[in-house]
């Protein structure tokens, strides 16, 4: 009877520590993405964990970013990564099941790994999480996809994924990418120069925007037929 007692008090503390656990995960969780919504990202896990791998490597962290609002982000630029990573950005609630189904029968067949996430993901994950993949990682970042596509505007999802994403090594945010490789502000990128940014993003570290390769190029012509083809991406 003792025993018996004994493990019930346990089971109930375990329970109730679990609750409140998902409390406080929960209420932190919307709060930090309410917060997100209004202020400056300057600091990511992915920004984190590269300044970590450079200390490990004996080499001073490299930390090039310049947050910009997305009115001084060249039209362009929004058009080329809507076009390479997202067409149907203003339209879906997060998810596009499409290319999730797309990306999943084409690494079937053991090809180069293709994903499907939308901006909205991808920001979600840029922004709360960490890069490598995990079936934990996944459902947090379909979590707090959720919660920017509730909390955040289409046009905020934007502002912030152009300023967060790794644009070359130690380079963040489209801003900081155009004033190394271009030597001009975001605000003044041709299509030819979105387009070769956005040609990058698959992996910034390996396809050099100051040194694009023929893959690159063929990729960033590809991108710029596309922005033609499809609508002026606006929020208002």
């Amino acid at each position: 009877m003792v025993k018996n007692k004994s493990k019930s008090g346990f089971m109930s503390r375990f329970w109730r520590f679990l609750r409140t656990l998902i409390i406080v995960f929960f209420v932190g969780s919307v709060s930090w993405v309410v917060l997100a919504r209004f202020v400056p990202v300057y600091l990511t896990p992915l920004m984190f964990i590269r300044s970590v791998e450079a200390v490990i490597d004996g080499e001073m962290p490299r930390n090039e970013k310049t947050w910009v609002t997305i009115d001084e982000i060249s039209p362009n630029m929004i058009q080329a990564v809507v076009a390479s990573e997202d067409n149907l950005f203003l339209k879906h609630n997060g998810f596009s099941f499409n290319d999730i189904e797309k990306a999943i029968k084409h690494n079937k067949k053991g090809k180069r790994i293709r994903g499907g996430s939308t901006i909205s993901q991808q920001t979600a994950k840029n922004v709360f999480l960490w890069p490598q993949r995990s079936y934990l990682r996944k459902g947090l970042e379909a979590y707090f996809t959720v919660l920017i596509e509730l909390f955040w505007s289409k046009e905020r999802i934007m502002e912030v994924y152009l300023n967060v994403i790794e644009t070359g090594d130690g380079v963040y945010g489209v801003e900081a990418a155009s004033q190394r490789f271009f030597n001009k502000s975001a605000a003044k990128l041709t299509k030819s120069q979105a387009a070769l940014i956005a040609a990058s993003l698959p992996n910034p570290r390996k396809f050099n925007i100051g040194n694009p390769s023929g893959y690159m190029l063929r990729r960033q012509a590809k991108i710029k037929s596309l922005m033609g083809k499809i609508k002026q991406t606006k929020f208002n």
